[in-house]
């Protein structure tokens, strides 16, 4: 498994990523109709994927990671070197999304993503990753638990105020 940055190119993002991504997105039509993050979670865009990218990559420290595997894009994530409020004291950085071609769940893709993110954050020197997982996200939660992360907070998401548990991993 390898990670590879999304860098946009003149200022626009890789059209053939774009579809690949699209199509990833695409297979997670259960966590979109939990998240509500696409009008329509049964018909996601190229145009709506590269919006939302667009405005991840927006925000300071916010980087978008490609995981393939045997050349296959088989997930995403989506990291913060550190959280987006400075008021916030918040020392750790984020995983912002991870996201697993649901054709692919079950095949510890997810697991091998979530530890390559740590160790990249181990390796710069920090002591703890935070996330935060929608609250009516069962599968999200239990994936997240077996990771070894463990809940510091309830509290609602800063973009539409969705009720999120906040977790953290000691690295």
């Amino acid at each position: 498994m390898i990670l590879q940055p999304l860098v946009p190119v003149d200022g626009a993002l890789p059209g053939p990523a774009l579809t690949e991504i699209a199509a990833l997105y695409a297979t997670n039509r259960a966590f979109f109709e939990l998240s509500g993050d696409f009008p329509d979670p049964a018909r996601i865009t190229v145009e709506q994927v590269a919006t939302a990218l667009a405005d991840e990559l927006a925000v300071d420290s916010a980087e978008v990671l490609l995981a393939r595997s045997a050349g296959r894009l088989v997930g995403l994530a989506v990291t913060l070197a550190h959280h987006p409020d400075p008021a916030s004291g918040d020392p750790d950085p984020w995983i912002g999304l991870l996201l697993i071609d649901s054709t692919a769940h079950r095949e510890g893709h997810g697991r091998t993503v979530a530890g390559l993110i740590e160790d990249r954050f181990r390796t710069a020197g920090r002591a703890g990753v935070r996330l935060a997982v929608l609250e009516d996200n069962a599968a999200g939660l239990a994936f997240w638990q077996a990771q070894g992360y463990t809940l510091l907070r309830r509290a609602k998401d800063r973009d539409r105020g969705r009720p999120v548990r906040v977790m953290r991993k000691e690295l």
